[in-house]
């Protein structure tokens, strides 16, 4: 019941976005456009029962059992994202409207009345060609990010300079993924697949940034036991996202652990040529900032994971969500790898990731007062409800640290 909470109260607001978005839908395609009956019938209650249809995909997910049913989340998955694509084509021609029009548009568009032309046959001909360009904009949008969520994850391979990086490690690599989320959607192919994609990488040490599955062990783990196949001459290391808490987190980090996978709960390793007293650098990993003092694990504290430190050492750090980089620069922290974005996943929904992390993917150099260092954002390997990627693939780094 504890896991289901978080989940129910995003669910209550979801459910009022998600009512206030088919509504709108419903004005435009179908009000606005005069369909006739029975049709108009028909594309009401089409409309209300796919408006109903997302939330009982949420709900098959998180009560089924040790088996998935993966028909009914994959269609309001779909459906959900095109909703959004159409919700997002239809609004922009709106406001391009209200922009011509000006003043008096903006205020009949807020009473609910559609900002068309007066003769009655010209507001019908715009309002269906709103309609039409809406529906081929949202479904040309809809197959491309299909495509690219579905398809192989990009390589994408970043040089990062690290001051404190022993001249005789310059070169060393670390493949890093992210919100796999493996679960309804995302099954053994897929998980296969960037295990093969990992493994051709040759990287010195692989890292996971969380949000690896959506689901328990129960009905997850025989997929999740993928993992044991990667290879990597230095292990494979792993910290909690925020998903993970929804999933039970305490038994995926004894799962995983059982596969050969080190977790990094506030805790730190050496690594480098491998050679006694030869030449190493830091990692560090944390759970994620969600988890509090109750959670498995228990709640971030870098300082716990950094004490006794020797501060000449290189530091880089596992840390699902980009954030907190002051304390965590302060603390000598040269690199945070993260996640947790999705680099916006689809367009537009994009630009209010942007509005609310400071970096949305890529590498940044963080400078404040007291505070400085890098932090690379993973866009994400798989992807979170909808199976659509926009504007931003999915991707497998490959870090090259260089001194």
């Amino acid at each position: 019941m504890n896991r289901l909470l978080p989940f129910a109260l995003f669910l209550l607001v979801a459910l009022a976005l998600l009512g206030g978005m088919h509504a709108y839908l419903w004005l435009r395609l179908v009000r606005d456009t005069l369909v006739p009956d029975p049709w108009r019938r028909v594309a009401t209650v089409s409309l209300l029962a796919a408006g109903l249809l997302i939330p009982a995909g949420m709900f098959a997910v998180r009560l089924s059992g040790r088996h998935f049913s993966t028909a009914l989340p994959l269609v309001a998955f779909v459906w959900l994202g095109v909703a959004f694509l159409l919700f997002a084509a239809l609004l922009t021609l709106d406001a391009a409207r209200l922009l011509a029009r000006g003043g008096a548009a903006a205020a009949d568009w807020l009473r609910g009345a559609p900002d068309l032309p007066d003769d009655p046959a010209r507001r019908l001909l715009v309002a269906r060609a709103m309609a039409g360009g809406a529906l081929l904009v949202a479904g040309g949008a809809a197959a491309s990010s299909i495509r690219s969520a579905t398809g192989p994850a990009e390589i994408e391979e970043v040089p990062v300079r690290l001051a404190r990086l022993p001249p005789a490690l310059s070169g060393y690599t670390i493949a890093q993924v992210s919100d796999l989320h493996v679960g309804p959607t995302i099954r053994e192919r897929e998980v296969r697949r960037m295990v093969d994609q990992l493994n051709a990488l040759k990287a010195d040490a692989v890292v996971i940034t969380g949000d690896l599955v959506d689901g328990s062990v129960a009905a997850l783990g025989p997929i999740v036991a993928e993992l044991g196949r990667i290879q990597a001459r230095q292990g494979v290391y792993f910290v909690t996202g925020n998903h993970e808490y929804y999933s039970g987190a305490a038994e995926w980090m004894a799962f995983l652990s059982e596969l050969g996978v080190k977790v990094l709960q506030n805790e730190r390793v050496a690594l480098g040529d491998g050679q006694p007293g030869g030449a190493t650098f830091d990692l560090c990993g944390i759970p994620d900032w969600s988890a509090g003092p109750g959670s498995p694990g228990g709640a971030a504290d870098l300082g716990r994971a950094l004490a006794g430190r020797d501060p000449e050492r290189g530091l880089v750090l596992l840390a699902h969500q980009p954030r907190n980089f002051g304390p965590t620069f302060r603390q000598g922290v040269e690199l945070q790898l993260a996640g947790h974005t999705h680099g916006g996943q689809i367009f537009p929904w994009s630009l209010a990731v942007r509005a609310a992390f400071p970096y949305v993917k890529g590498l940044h150099r963080h400078e404040e007062p007291g505070a400085s260092g890098q932090v690379y954002v993973s866009r994400g390997t798989g992807y979170w409800g909808p199976p659509m990627r926009l504007l931003s693939p999915p991707e497998i780094t490959r870090l090259v640290l260089t001194s």
